[in-house]
């Protein structure tokens, strides 16, 4: 089970946050939305850090 959850946390996760966060950013420089952009620069650093926040407390 714990390989499961790794692979999710490590793997799957992080693809999808940092797919939705690269659409908002483009969606929000094209429209030049602020809200938008911004929660797509949130949303990448999340996907970035969010692997190395999880794994250390799962492992």
């Amino acid at each position: 089970m714990a390989i499961i959850g790794t692979t999710i946390f490590s793997h799957i996760l992080p693809v999808l946050f940092g797919f939705f966060a690269l659409i908002l950013i483009i969606s929000g420089s094209l429209e030049e939305n602020k809200p938008k952009l911004s929660l797509g620069i949130v949303l990448f650093v999340i996907a970035c850090v969010f692997p190395y926040v999880v794994l250390s407390v799962l492992v």
